[in-house]
């Protein structure tokens, strides 16, 4: 297991440049299964969720060339499928996610498709999670072995129909538009996700041959077509990642500026961060964080204390926040954090609270931050990641502290940011990668 020691207190200067986005890596890589012909995607980030899904297509007989440092053509010409059948399969898909959405376009293509039960038991207490009841009413038939502990779907003709999905997944709705482009009909979606990564998806689909409109609504129609071409496609910056150095320039009273970060595609993140009090400053494509020395929080129009909540697409991504709470904790004032689309996100604040902040655990979807704003000094500590966006709150939180702090278990943190100690570094950051 490998950790991250950080001397803590510098501050930080320069440009970065985020990386592309984990989310839509995974769906866009698992879409070039829906064609024989060969696809191009760029600015594939070189993380660890994403190589290993890469990997498994080229386990899979997915011809995978690498073209440059964040180049890939794929062409899934010979596709084995004995090899769904196999223990590695079932060994490396089990430990990814993201590997769920092979199903739509296996079932697509072949008619057929295996999948370890994910990890958790989510989908065993619902049986059947929003992938695979929309794939499902598309005409697939699902069977579940639990000596196995996997699903085989299988699906002689897919056929297009309308459906309410019971939530706005955005890889559900991924997977389900993925098994549409290939069934007979128009499939319409209803309550579909929207995020500018799910767009990403359509538009790649679209040049490959797909027939989807409502593109960026929660109103999907999709026509079948029979076959897919190949394509060149490139990925988007990651949003998560531009938030999360929004927030280090924040904590750590440091001037830096974010490039080519799409900023028509981060929605309502940028106006979220000056609700805290954070000054950034759009400059064409880039973003520029002033040296702030103190920042201080908004409240409501009434003068009730800010909420700062997640939602789907257009509201604020889940996945930022962890950063929003640990950024709360220097600014002045208080904010209610409430994390509504997960459970167990916000266990990580113990280890804030160890460090110096004032933060209340209201429940497990709620948090109260009491901003103690320059009266705040972290103070060092060693802790473990407990996953991707804890872990780069903990970090952001260690760059600010007085000290020397170690982050073990930082494999979770490369699962979703790539040489994120070297890039760091390069602005003035003092990490040392401990294998």
């Amino acid at each position: 297991m490998s950790s991250f020691q950080i001397v803590g207190g510098r501050r930080l200067s320069g440009s970065i440049t985020p990386q592309g986005a984990k989310n839509e890596a995974l769906q866009v890589i698992c879409a070039v299964l829906l064609s024989k012909e060969t696809i191009t995607i760029s600015n594939i980030p070189d993380i660890l969720d994403v190589n290993n899904l890469i990997s498994l297509m080229s386990d899979m007989g997915v011809e995978v060339v690498k073209l440059n440092s964040d180049t890939y053509s794929f062409k899934a010409e010979n596709v084995n499928l004995d090899y769904l059948q196999t223990k590695d399969f079932y060994k490396k898909s089990a430990s990814l996610r993201g590997s769920v959405m092979i199903v739509g376009p296996l079932v697509a293509r072949f008619g057929k498709a295996m999948i370890p039960k994910p990890g958790g038991d989510k989908i065993g207490r619902r049986r059947l999670d929003t992938h695979f009841l929309g794939i499902q009413k598309l005409g697939a038939d699902f069977r579940y072995d639990p000596d196995t502990k996997s699903y085989e779907i299988e699906a002689k003709k897919l056929v297009g129909c309308y459906m309410l999905l019971d939530e706005a997944s955005v890889t559900g709705t991924a997977n389900i538009l993925m098994a549409a482009v290939l069934a007979e009909g128009i499939t319409t979606i209803y309550n579909a996700a929207c995020e500018p990564y799910l767009q990403q998806l359509c538009k790649m689909l679209n040049s490959m041959g797909a027939k989807i409109s409502g593109v960026g609504s929660n109103l999907l129609k999709v026509e079948g077509v029979k076959t897919l071409n190949g394509c060149d496609h490139r990925i988007l910056p990651d949003m998560i990642e531009v938030g999360s150095f929004i927030g280090m320039a924040a904590m750590t009273a440091s001037e830096i500026t974010i490039k080519n970060v799409a900023y028509d595609e981060l929605g309502i993140i940028p106006d979220s961060f000056r609700r805290l009090g954070i000054q950034l400053e759009q400059r064409g494509d880039d973003i520029f964080i002033p040296q702030q020395d103190d920042y201080t929080i908004e409240s409501f129009i009434d003068g009730s204390i800010m909420t700062i909540a997640d939602a789907p697409w257009p509201g604020l991504t889940p996945d930022l926040l962890s950063v929003f709470l640990v950024i709360a904790a220097k600014a002045k004032g208080s904010v209610l954090i409430h994390q509504k689309m997960f459970e167990s996100r916000l266990f990580f604040v113990d280890k804030l609270i160890d460090m110096g902040a004032q933060i209340i655990l209201c429940d497990p979807h709620r948090a109260t931050v009491i901003g103690q704003g320059n009266q705040l000094h972290l103070r060092a500590s060693t802790m473990s990641s407990p996953d991707i966006r804890a872990g780069i709150a903990l970090l952001i939180a260690a760059l600010a502290a007085e000290g020397t702090s170690t982050i073990h278990n930082i494999d979770q943190i490369d699962r979703g940011y790539q040489d994120i100690d070297k890039r760091l570094n390069a602005l003035g950051a003092k990490i040392t990668r401990i294998d």
